[in-house]
């Protein structure tokens, strides 16, 4: 019961984020169509450049052009997710911790892990990445002839959600410095979430041990598409298993979690002594 109560708060803050995104779409609707097309347009080149040098050559570190469209596609629909969640910054954490503005959440009556998880919902205006992702990923399929099954999905949907874990965790893993250094971290999630898309977006195949590896471990950018994708295909790379993203994703989440959950502690038991007005829910 009390578990059917919390599933419908959530799923009503969903339509509350979603009526919000709506209505500034309609209220300024050339505006948000521009923002829209503007980021479409520019996942969708990073996507095209990548896929114009495959097809140039023939494909990349032994990846035939196809498949470079399958992982172009696979991190399109990442992209899209990102956008389509995390339009609150409550994936850009450091920014609200940076700024001295949690209390505007304390000061809710619903739990920080709720509002986090809800405030950020944009399905009107944030939509455009996962719809393109979504039509590359047929088209790479049709062109690759791959038999698609129930459990083929089943594993789609779960490598799609293991990235985002690694994604999130790893933004708030980093975030937790903005609870010492507010002003010198308030942007930390920024610059490595963009680090990410930056260099998750281009095949590792056929690149020496010493850049696979670091990308694989100690970076998780070869994990956002290039591994997940390889394993979707059936040909994980480098003799890793197919469940390695997940052992990846869940280290690094408890890491995560532990450390935010001591920051928290220290910035509730100390306060922050800088506060920015404007930003998140002014």
């Amino acid at each position: 019961m009390e578990a059917r109560k919390k599933l419908k708060r959530v799923l009503s803050l969903f339509a509350i984020s979603a009526k919000m995104d709506l209505l500034w779409l309609l209220r300024d609707t050339k505006y948000a169509i521009a923002a829209m097309t503007a980021d479409m347009i520019s996942n969708i080149s990073v996507v095209s450049g990548v896929w114009l040098i495959a097809l140039r050559f023939g494909g990349i570190g032994g990846m035939n052009v196809d498949e470079v469209l399958f992982m172009m596609a696979y991190s399109t629909i990442i992209t899209g997710i990102f956008i389509l969640f995390g339009s609150g910054n409550n994936i850009h954490i450091s920014r609200i911790i940076g700024r001295g503005q949690l209390e505007h959440l304390f000061m809710q009556p619903n739990s920080l892990k709720v509002q986090l998880l809800t405030s950020g919902f944009g399905p009107f205006t944030g939509s455009s990445n996962l719809i393109a992702g979504c039509i590359l990923l047929i088209i790479s399929i049709i062109r690759l002839q791959l038999q698609i099954t129930v459990w083929w999905i089943v594993m789609l949907v779960i490598y799609l959600t293991v990235t985002m874990v690694t994604i999130v965790a790893r933004a708030y893993f980093v975030s937790t410095a903005a609870f010492y250094a507010p002003v010198a971290a308030e942007e930390i999630a920024t610059t490595a979430i963009e680090g990410t898309w930056q260099l998750s977006t281009f095949p590792l195949s056929g690149m020496p041990a010493c850049i696979q590896v670091p990308l694989l471990t100690i970076l998780p950018e070869g994990l956002m598409a290039w591994f997940p994708a390889l394993c979707l295909l059936g040909k994980p790379p480098l003799g890793l298993k197919e469940y390695y993203p997940f052992a990846y994703a869940l280290i690094l989440a408890l890491a995560a979690g532990y450390f935010f959950r001591k920051g928290l502690k220290h910035y509730v038991t100390k306060g922050s002594n800088r506060y920015v007005p404007y930003g998140f829910r002014r």
